[in-house]
């Protein structure tokens, strides 16, 4: 038998990011999951292997990718191996305080970092590594990206559609699909930590068309869809998976 394919999944140790790269393992990939909780990322990677019954397919990397220095910690535990499909799921709304000037821009570059810079870091250290023909990169936007309301993390998703465009433009040549998977709301995350009140979930609830929250499978759905050989000819899109909450356009 061949080599596993091999993902990387930035954000996998929990939430979505730990739907996608468990579905990814059952999907016979061996998978990379990053993150900046050590702990976290070893249960994960633990439990991934077990569940699947391919103990040891998971390797987890600590790494903050906002820092240029720590990426490299990616690219080590890739080594000579061609990465078959690239996730970049790290982020989060950051909140801070706004009284000064000097604390919006630290808010603006904290989500900046945390939503666009990871991406691009790790996008850009693991370009060489990418399959060619056949190598996929996913991005994880958000509803906000769409529709606003939530300041600096709406602009942020939104810069990664913009720059998905460029990246799959420049990459489209050798056959590796650039694409956004663009989450509505999904429960089961730690997205909201103890910010969520029963009124707010049953508002989001209620602007979706079809009655119910998210949850993190509906999204690693659509990304097993995008790295899989079935989406070859879809590039340079992005994928609302809303329940209708954002109709598409």
């Amino acid at each position: 038998m061949g080599e596993s394919r091999l993902a990387v999944v930035s954000g996998g140790g929990t939430g979505i990011g730990a739907a996608v790269a468990q579905g990814l393992v059952l999907d016979g990939y061996d998978v990379v999951i990053v993150g900046r909780r050590g702990e976290v990322l070893a249960e994960a990677a633990s439990r991934m292997g077990e569940s699947s019954g391919r103990a040891g397919a998971v390797t987890a990397v600590a790494a903050d990718l906002t820092d240029p220095a720590q990426v490299s910690a990616v690219v080590e535990a890739v080594g000579e191996r061609t990465v078959d499909a690239l996730v970049n799921n790290a982020g989060g709304y950051l909140g801070g305080p706004t009284g000064t000037l000097a604390d919006v821009a630290d808010w603006w570059r904290a989500n900046l970092d945390a939503n666009v810079l990871t991406a691009v870091l790790l996008t850009e250290a693991l370009l060489p590594a990418l399959r060619r023909p056949g190598g996929r990169v996913v991005l994880l936007s958000s509803i906000a990206a769409q529709r606003g309301g939530a300041g600096p993390y709406s602009a942020a998703k939104a810069a990664l559609h913009g720059w998905a465009y460029d990246l799959a433009t420049q990459l489209g040549p050798e056959q590796i699909t650039v694409n956004v998977v663009s989450p509505g709301y999904v429960a089961e995350t730690e997205f909201f930590g103890d910010r969520m009140t029963p009124e707010g979930h049953a508002k989001r609830v209620a602007a979706t068309l079809i009655g119910r929250a998210g949850v993190p499978d509906d999204i690693a759905a659509a990304v097993r869809y995008l790295v899989g050989p079935s989406a070859g000819y879809v590039t340079g899109q992005v994928l609302g998976v809303n329940g209708g909450s954002v109709l598409g356009r």
